[in-house]
């Protein structure tokens, strides 16, 4: 009887361990929602010379004496118009093109860049690109400083996560201007979780990406 007891009670703690182990390295996980895609209508290429995504990222105290901006450059990208109104889009971010616009001393802005790209935060090397890929589009409501609403699949490092951003969307002759609301991303929902020494100044989880997309008709 005294053995059965112990041998219970080592199984319930193993478990324990278990259930507190598995909770601790919960591995990060993609979610996505099904893609817009339509043919039926007007093709645009995304105009990758005149595109671009701003980012800016902080330190816990967000003032901008604490805080890094650049920008990236698009890879490729396609939106499908129909009736003057935008119907689907793809889009694709070359992360090697990563830049910095604040360090004006250029061996703080290499290092800065190099860091960026290194396995700590986007792992350049072997994620070079993310994506944006729209799953829903609805007319924002009226009276605000956005026309539209645009739903999707955002992936970065190699993790997809649905995210929404506010959006002024433009078309006039044969131009497609998409104009995002600055939206802060957080990283750690994307596997970049690098922390400086508190001692240093911690790095908030937040990264604030804006998009800027003109896109030329396809003739």
């Amino acid at each position: 009887m005294k053995k059965a007891t112990l041998i219970s009670a080592f199984l319930m703690i193993s478990a324990t361990v278990l259930v507190i182990s598995c909770g601790k390295d919960k591995p990060v996980t993609s979610e996505s929602s099904e893609v817009l895609t339509t043919t039926d209508g007007q093709i645009y290429a995304v105009d990758t010379l005149n595109s671009k995504a701003e980012w800016k990222g902080f330190k816990v105290v967000k003032s901008d004496n604490t805080s890094h901006i650049g920008t990236l450059k698009f890879e490729s990208g396609e939106v499908t118009v129909k009736d003057n109104k935008l119907e689907s889009g793809q889009f694709v971010i070359d992360m090697t093109s990563i830049k910095n616009d604040d360090l004006t001393d250029s061996e703080s802005n290499g290092k800065l860049i190099g860091h960026l790209k290194s396995a700590d935060f986007f792992d350049t090397e072997k994620f070079p690109t993310a994506s944006f890929e729209i799953t829903k589009i609805s007319e924002a409501p009226a009276g605000g400083d956005y026309n539209t609403i645009l739903e999707g699949n955002l992936t970065l490092k190699g993790i997809t996560k649905p995210e929404t951003f506010n959006a002024n969307v433009k078309l006039k002759d044969g131009e497609l201007s998409i104009a995002t609301e600055p939206k802060d991303i957080n990283r750690d929902e994307f596997g970049i979780v690098f922390q400086m020494p508190a001692a240093e100044g911690l790095i908030k989880n937040e990264i604030n990406v804006q998009m800027k997309v003109k896109a030329i008709e396809k003739k």
